[in-house]
């Protein structure tokens, strides 16, 4: 019997930076245990070439990475997710789409890199620091024993995960 690959889905709005970072590290992270995808409620279409240079930093890979509406993950031909997990609170204040099959929801939020100020080195130290915070939360979440969690404690520990100061 094959180990159950649970699929992740993380939003924020803009699909340039956050939720792209966390696509990345989950698949690579993840080592075959997760699907990750990601996706905005209002996608600029272009990935942030900062959010990948950290992802590479990393040694993650980035090929096939891309802004995308969340709306392609609300069609009935759509990957079933496992999880939701906003990284925006601008997305997560938002209406989302219904996502079948009930996947636990969560919300991490992380300051958007995207809109750091200050000189090229001083953004590119702020995307360091978020790219960092999401692999902190990423390694925590890979941490828990999900196949044997009930789905309550689980959310619960999604929760307490969202909660954690990074």
């Amino acid at each position: 019997m094959s180990e159950k690959i649970y699929t992740v889905l993380f939003l924020c709005t803009g699909n340039s930076a956050r939720s792209i970072m966390a696509e990345a590290m989950l698949n690579a992270m993840g080592k075959g245990r997760f699907k990750a995808y990601s996706a905005g409620s209002h996608p600029g279409g272009v990935v942030n070439p900062m959010a990948i240079e950290q992802i590479a930093h990393f040694g993650f890979g980035a090929s096939g990475l891309r802004s995308k509406s969340w709306d392609e993950f609300a069609s009935a031909e759509a990957p079933h997710m496992d999880f939701v997990i906003t990284v925006c609170d601008k997305a997560a204040g938002e209406v989302c789409p219904f996502w079948p099959g009930q996947p636990m929801t969560a919300h991490w939020g992380f300051q958007d890199p995207a809109e750091a100020k200050g000189s090229e080195e001083e953004v590119r130290h702020t995307f360091a620091r978020i790219c960092r915070e999401i692999k902190t939360r990423l390694d925590i979440f890979l941490s828990l024993p999900i196949n044997k969690l009930e789905k309550l404690a689980l959310q619960r520990e999604l929760d307490q995960i969202g909660a954690t100061k990074v």
